[in-house]
């Protein structure tokens, strides 16, 4: 099985990648057929544990490797991972103030972007599916290092991002679903709908894998880029979403935090 895997392209080895995380998604989100109701205290730990997963992905699977390619080009090695990463956080700052979309747990006196007569659920989806971008791109450009023989970026080391973004996935998707469920949905639509946010992340992870393989001068730029990218969606919207809530919310977020970026972190080093 993994020969199997090895021996197909980066495209495609991006693609089935990012149909796992979309699969995981989808397997939180079916928590909803057993459960009506969430615990405000554990959704955000697993919110929590979400923003420290993509934390350590960031710089370990994607601002390292940039700065190890950016070395000895014409450029100094810090410029370009920080441009791609400036880059990757301003284009999703744009995203966010124009895609309407609400957060999870947020009055819809709070919908961000442009004004919408969406209903609370396509908002909700579209909060979950804003975020789901980067983490599709950056599955994508990980086996596109890989394949361009870039020194520290392995399949194995994809691979064990795409597991990443996996694990936190499972969260988002039972946070999508189970309170569309509460609001009244059936639980099949609740269920479309929590695993419809994850269906952005293969088509993502193709569009990355085939851009840095077809440019490969881009690489460096498009690893910060997704890294960037990443790291505006934990502190804009992981981080505060998962403080929200009564007293000891923040330290219980805190240590959601922390397990999740040494799960990472133990993977990345471990498998790559």
């Amino acid at each position: 099985m993994i020969e199997w895997f090895l021996a197909l392209g980066p495209v495609t080895q991006a693609l089935l990648a990012g149909c796992f995380t979309w699969l995981v998604t989808a397997l939180g989100a079916s928590g909803v057929i057993f459960f009506k109701e969430i615990n405000k205290k554990v959704l955000n730990g697993m919110l929590a544990f979400a923003a420290g997963v993509m934390i350590a992905a960031s710089f370990w699977s994607l601002l390292s490797p940039a700065i190890e390619l950016s070395e000895g080009g014409p450029l100094p090695k810090w410029l370009p991972p920080l441009i791609g990463f400036l880059l990757g956080a301003a284009t999703l700052w744009v995203m966010d103030k124009v895609i309407p979309h609400l957060h999870l747990g947020a009055p819809m006196s709070e919908v961000e972007g442009v004004k919408t007569s969406w209903h609370r659920s396509l908002l909700l989806v579209s909060s979950i599916t804003l975020h789901n971008i980067p983490e599709g791109l950056a599955i994508g450009v990980a086996f596109g290092a890989a394949a361009a023989g870039i020194e520290g970026a392995t399949v194995a080391a994809a691979i064990a991002l795409a597991v990443g973004i996996g694990i936190q996935n499972f969260p988002e998707g039972a946070a999508v679903s189970v309170p569309l469920r509460r609001e009244g949905f059936t639980r099949l639509k609740a269920f479309w709908y929590g695993q419809f946010s994850g269906m952005v992340e293969p088509i993502s992870a193709v569009l990355g894998a085939a851009l840095v393989i077809t440019f490969s001068p881009v690489l460096p730029y498009a690893l910060a880029f997704a890294a960037g990218a990443m790291m505006f969606v934990v502190v804009e919207e992981l981080i505060p979403e998962a403080q929200r809530g009564g007293p000891g919310m923040a330290d219980f977020a805190t240590v959601g935090a922390m397990i999740g970026f040494a799960v990472m972190m133990s993977l990345d080093v471990g498998l790559g």
